[in-house]
Parts: structure tokens; sequence; C-alpha cells
């Protein structure tokens, strides 16, 4: 047997990866890694974080041999590991594994990957196009395999591959990243109706610079909470679905509307400075629309002050009782399946894809 590390020689990265200390780190949603294999034999031993003596929202795993789900599994020991192919003649596969739940509640890791001797490992091919993804709950596929209403969010539950943004980059055969904190804002995050105090802990724009922020820690440090190499991943397009949780605080008071307008202008600034070539697609509406009109004051602003004209929006239809609920009134698959044809059908329209 022999011990492979998943360095960038032996398999793809998929969406905001970290190497320390010999292992390959996952937080956000939909992060992992993809390869070709031949052999007959193949373990792959992964490292739990802090979190795993916990008795909730452990992360959430799936393992991908061509293109089939061979494994979905909760992360609750310190290194599980888990035989994918075990055959007697060698075989060629394509295996991914992806990081189902969302980075906040917790990490894992990829330490190696155990073959036969004279297996081989390379990374599958770039796709022609790369797409980026910035949301919260929706976009992290929040409560898609829970549809009881009584029950309340749970790592264990939440799959980004069945939400708009996964299946919109696989509908476009594109290379994605996906940036997504359930419950997280532009100028608050979500609030409860009956509270007047903004949520200021829970925004994404301090933490897009980051790998991924979780409160999961490894040996007690917070190793996916330092600086994303933006060189790493160069998407053509962004899609912006922030502002559903910002609604909760602003609600119809103008003030906080104008204040929300200002820091979406802001995060788009940011997101420009760090990726200057990129298109951006501000989508939103899912689960609320009442802060439509800022968003298109905030990208009228932003169009005056970068210059740029590389920027649109999609305001899609709100989810309605026919389409059906998950966990906490979150869109239901149904739902998530409308959106992503809408959004792969005006990305196509703006890129000429």
């Amino acid at each position: 047997m022999q011990s492979i590390r998943p360095t960038d020689k032996t398999v793809k990265y998929l969406g905001r990866t970290l190497m320390q200390d010999n292992i390959l780190w996952l937080a956000l949603s939909g992060s992992g890694i993809e390869f070709s294999y031949e052999g007959t034999y193949l373990e792959l031993c992964l490292q739990g974080d802090d979190h795993t003596s916990a008795l909730t929202d452990h992360t959430r795993i799936a393992v991908y041999l061509d293109g089939n789900r061979v494994l979905d599994e909760m992360i609750t020991s310190p290194q599980p590991r888990y035989i994918i192919i075990n055959e007697k003649e060698p075989a060629s596969h394509t295996v991914r594994l992806l990081k189902l739940s969302e980075a906040p509640m917790s990490i894992a890791g990829i330490r190696e990957l155990i073959t036969d001797d004279a297996a081989k490992l390379s990374p599958t091919p770039a796709k022609v196009h790369r797409v980026e993804f910035i949301g919260d709950s929706i976009t992290c596929g929040y409560g898609t395999d829970d549809n009881d209403l009584t029950h309340t969010f749970s790592t264990s539950t939440e799959d980004v591959t069945k939400a708009y943004a996964y299946r919109t980059a696989r509908m476009l055969d594109a290379d994605y990243s996906i940036v997504s904190y359930s419950g997280y804002g532009v100028y608050s995050g979500y609030t409860d109706e009956n509270t007047d105090v903004r949520n200021t802990t829970e925004l994404v724009p301090p933490y897009y610079p980051l790998v991924g922020f979780s409160r999961g820690t490894y040996k007690g440090t917070a190793v996916t909470m330092t600086d994303w190499d933006f060189r790493r991943f160069k998407p053509e397009l962004i899609v912006l679905n922030l502002g559903t949780n910002d609604n909760s605080y602003c609600g119809n008071n103008p003030d906080r509307q104008a204040a929300f307008l200002s820091c979406y202008h802001d995060f788009l600034t940011l997101i420009h400075e760090k990726n200057p070539d990129a298109y951006i697609l501000c989508v939103y509406g899912i689960m609320n629309n009442e802060l439509t009109s800022c968003i298109e004051g905030a990208i009228a602003q932003y169009r005056q002050s970068s210059g740029s004209e590389h920027i649109t929006s999609l305001f899609l239809p709100t989810q309605t009782d026919a389409d059906g609920y998950v966990v906490d009134f979150h869109p239901s698959i149904d739902t998530h399946k409308r959106a992503a044809s809408a959004v792969c059908a005006k990305i196509r329209e703006i890129m000429n894809w």
C-alpha cells in the first residue's frame, strides 16, 4: 500500500481549501477534492476538528464515485477512515469528496489517501468556466433534507449539492467556489422580529477575504481563519445573493435601508477589488424581496464609483406555499431547482456561455 497526500499534483481542489500540517482543510460548503483514479484499492483518511466530541453540528461529507454518491457521513470521530474502492482488478474512476455542511459550525481535513502500490491519481481537468457564489443559508442548502417545519437547523440535514448555487455550477459545467454562511448579511445578520438590535457579528464582508470563518478548531487553532489567496481561483463571474437576513432588521425603516444600500455598495467594491476581472450578478428574492430597490440603488452607485458596467441583477420570484418549504421555512428542493434554472439562463445570457 502507498500513502498519497492530497496536493495539487494529485487532486483538483474544489472551492477554498487550506493545506496546513500536511492536512487539507475544508470549511466552506462545497469545498473538497476531485481526482481521476486507476487502481484496485482506495481508502480516505480524514481528520475531524476539536468539535467531534460534541453532540451536534458535525461536518457532513459525501463521496462520489463516477458521479454516484457512495458515502454520506457525519464526522464524529477524530480520524475516520473510509474504504471507497476495493476491487480485484484495476479500474478507472472519478472520485469526488465534498463538504456538504457549512463552515461556522465545524471543519474537516483530508490527511491522506491510501491506495494499492500500483494505483495512479491525477487531478481532473479544469472546466472551461469558473463561477463564485456568495450567499447565506439559501446558498448553503439549509435544511434541504428535512421538510418537517417543527424541526430546526442541523448540519446533518444541510446539503449544498441540492441548493441552487451548486446546481447552477453543475448545469453550466463550471468550476466553482462557494462562500456562504447561514443567517449572515451585509449590514445585519438575521435578527428576531422582536429585537431592535442590529446583528453585527454575522456579516459576510469581514470574512470574505478568509479561507472560511469557523468555530471549528484543530488543536485549539482556528486553522481556516487565514487569508485566502485570490490568485488560486479567478472567477469569470460572481453571483452575489445577500439581503435576505438584512431584511429581518431593516424592514421598512428608511434609515436602515439606506445603511444597507451603503454596505451593499461597499461589499461590491471589495468583491471587485479582490476579483477585478469578474462580472457580478446580484441575485435576490427567494425568501423575501423588500430590499430589491436598495440593491438596485447599490448597483447604480457601484457603476458610478467603479466605472464598471460588468454588473447586473436578477430578482427571483419569492417562494410560495405551492413550492413547499423545508426547515424554518427555507426553500424546498423544487424552489432551488427553479432558481438554478433561472440563474443559469441569466448567466448564459450575460456571459455568452
